[in-house]
């Protein structure tokens, strides 16, 4: 089987090819994480319609890097075959660039940290207080993997 993987833009202009590239990126991530019949939406905006979202379903208003919202259900399709809704991964390009800035990394490596974070989060996995800090190890289990999947993943580009 395989996973399915639906990538847009939301009111910001992207670069070129960058959906097709995540779609592409997130397949290889699933796939090396034993993920199967599994689908998930991914949706790259600006930090207004974030800020919205953040402030309607965490009461925090203010934009953020990355949201997750799980699902949870599954469908049967019409070849019979039966998916498991993971949910959605929303992510700010703005945010994304300031903390490419700030963690001094490419906006490449910083969008596939926020794709697997995402990722991770609508397979159940949770961080609590902890987050990714500048120059220090993670302890907590979920960016643990994070930062072995990250690893592994190093060559791949998902922006030029």
């Amino acid at each position: 089987m395989a996973n399915r993987i639906f990538v847009e833009a939301q009111d910001i202009e992207v670069p070129q090819n960058l959906c097709e590239n995540a779609e592409r990126f997130l397949n290889v991530v699933m796939e090396r994480q034993s993920y199967d019949g599994e689908e998930l939406s991914v949706t790259f905006c600006g930090d207004s319609f974030i800020q919205e979202l953040n402030s309607q379903y965490r009461n925090i208003d203010a934009p953020t890097d990355v949201l997750s919202f799980e699902n949870g259900s599954s469908y049967e399709d019409e070849e019979g075959q039966v998916w498991s809704v993971m949910g959605d991964i929303i992510i700010s390009m703005e945010t994304l660039k300031k903390n490419a800035d700030y963690f001094e990394v490419s906006q490449n490596d910083e969008l596939k940290r926020l794709l697997v974070h995402g990722l991770l989060h609508l397979h159940g996995m949770d961080h609590g207080e902890e987050h990714v800090e500048k120059g220090k190890k993670p302890e907590c289990e979920m960016l643990c993997i994070q930062e072995e999947i990250l690893s592994a993943m190093d060559a791949e580009k998902i922006i030029g």
